[in-house]
């Protein structure tokens, strides 16, 4: 701004002493060319007087003593924030002036009565710098080592080779934690495969998750290249840290609160972990052991038997999101159909299957439930294991009494009526209703094209064609009850009422049926 304005004053100087004609309009075309003015409006900014360019002085309206006032009364309040000064104002003058605390000008008072939050904030800046009480972030012992590792968000995957896991860890707290130790279970889910390795903790500590993290490494077919965590302390940590420098290993982190960035171990939590375990509460070295077996058992089950869907795409096309998956395959057949992986584990892989057998690893998987169970607080429904035929040959009939743990019921939800987003057809509306009175048994398809046809910016696609049939089916429900009411030789003011408040329950049967829509 200031090299802009000795601009315009040396030109100005030189417009204004230039007596020719030809010599002005030179000046004014490299003025024109140098700032990129209009014409016009350079020879207005060329001929004004230098005069009167002084800029124009703002009158203070919060001075000294409306500043010095606003101290006496934030000390008086205990130095509270300015949005509660602002509403305690009006009490905490009437108070010290009543007890001859304070004595105010008119002016000042005025003045302190229309102060806003932000301009307390600013005033009294000072004060509260010199108090030493400046807020500020508090750091906790693993501040460090969460700034020292990167960030890894979901879509930064892409397509990585076996070894790269995402880990987590389970509670098995019983839903609330009242007190004490209870079990973990430390998860880690392949993003290349869907492997996925568990791991039962007494006690959430650091040294146990990375001992828990090298027991998974030695026994997942491949070398472990990649670990991703959240921001949990007991990931990060020196003991951690230690681990994958010495290993080798690529350490990467999800931002915090935003539990999509480990969706893949986000998933396996629900399908593997809670699936076998149930949502109970484990404490004590026993029911660690006996949560170790059942994960003994059950990760050759999940990872030989047990298909799994891998998103391919996914597109979003405005409220709508496509997604495209793989056809469903095993850990162990993704890791066999692997480019990335060497021959010496693909034979190793093809031993173990030809040694599985899944109706026995079931069976183990379900007496350790019915096992773990006896542990649990909670009812989790494997007590139909103890009726279990011991006769594999019986097996088939096993599902007249259902082993697995009881998922518990679904909460109860408010129901949904209110918008969440914009009516699509608020200025359209009247226009359809005039199509439908013309022809009330018009399809809805056939409303959307016209509309496209009249309004092409408002709808440019048929995305709410659902939105309007809804709109048009309860159209045409008013319109049969107003039908029915006057079959029924209702009297004019109580027809008149009843068609008032069938309009008012239309306009909320639209409005919920938007909400649902959208």
């Amino acid at each position: 701004m200031a090299t802009r304005r000795e601009l315009k004053d040396a030109i100005r100087k030189r417009y204004q002493a230039a007596s020719e004609g030809r010599q002005r309009r030179q000046i004014v075309a490299e003025f024109v060319r140098v700032t990129g003015y209009h014409r016009k409006h350079a020879l207005r900014v060329l001929n004004r007087s230098s005069t009167s360019l002084t800029p124009r002085q703002r009158e203070r309206l919060y001075d000294e003593a409306v500043h010095q006032g606003l101290a006496v009364l934030w000390e008086a309040a205990d130095r509270i924030c300015g949005k509660r000064l602002r509403e305690l104002i009006p009490v905490l003058i009437e108070a010290m002036e009543r007890h001859g605390h304070l004595q105010l000008d008119p002016v000042v008072r005025s003045r302190l009565l229309d102060v806003s939050a932000a301009t307390i904030d600013r005033l009294l800046r000072p004060e509260r710098n010199a108090t030493g009480r400046v807020r500020r972030r508090r750091w906790g012992m693993d501040s460090a080592v969460r700034q020292s590792v990167p960030v890894r968000t979901f879509a930064d995957w892409g397509d990585p080779p076996p070894g790269y896991f995402e880990c987590d860890l389970v509670e098995h707290c019983g839903g609330v934690k009242d007190g004490g130790n209870f079990v973990h279970t430390l998860t880690l889910t392949d993003i290349h495969s869907g492997w996925t390795e568990c791991a039962a903790l007494a006690v959430r500590e650091q040294s146990l998750v990375v001992e828990g993290i090298g027991v998974i490494a030695s026994r997942v077919p491949f070398a472990l290249r990649g670990l991703d965590t959240d921001n949990d302390s007991a990931f990060m940590n020196e003991t951690l840290r230690g681990y994958c420098n010495q290993h080798r290993i690529e350490w990467t982190r999800s931002r915090a609160y935003l539990k999509n960035d480990q969706a893949w171990v986000e998933q396996k939590n629900g399908a593997v972990v809670r699936r076998l375990a149930g949502y109970g509460r484990l404490s004590g070295l026993a029911a660690t052991r006996a949560l170790g077996r059942l994960y003994e058992s059950a990760r050759f089950y999940v990872n030989f038997f047990q298909p799994s869907f891998k998103l391919a795409s996914k597109q979003r096309d405005g409220a709508l999101v496509h997604k495209r998956y793989h056809r469903p395959l095993t850990p162990c057949q993704r890791l066999l159909a692997s480019e990335r992986i060497d021959e010496t584990a693909k034979q190793l892989l093809r031993e173990q299957f030809a040694a599985l057998d899944p109706v026995a690893l079931l069976k183990s998987i379900r007496a350790a439930q019915l096992e773990l169970s006896n542990f649990s607080n909670r009812d989790t429904g494997a007590a139909g294991c103890a009726n279990q035929p011991e006769d594999l040959v019986a097996f088939a009939t096993a599902w007249h009494s259902d082993y697995r743990a009881s998922k518990g019921r679904r909460k109860t939800t408010t129901k949904h009526w209110w918008r969440t987003r914009a009516d699509p057809f608020a200025d359209s509306w009247s226009l359809v209703e005039g199509w439908l009175a013309a022809e009330p048994h018009i399809a809805a398809s056939e409303l959307l094209t016209r509309l496209s046809q009249r309004l092409p910016d408002l709808y440019p696609t048929r995305m709410q064609l659902r939105t309007l049939q809804r709109r048009v089916q309860v159209w045409r429900a008013e319109r049969a009850r107003q039908l029915v009411f006057a079959a029924a030789s209702v009297e004019p003011t109580a027809l008149d009422s009843q068609t008032t408040s069938g309009s008012n329950a239309s306009g909320y049967l639209m409005q919920e049926a938007d909400s649902g829509n959208t």
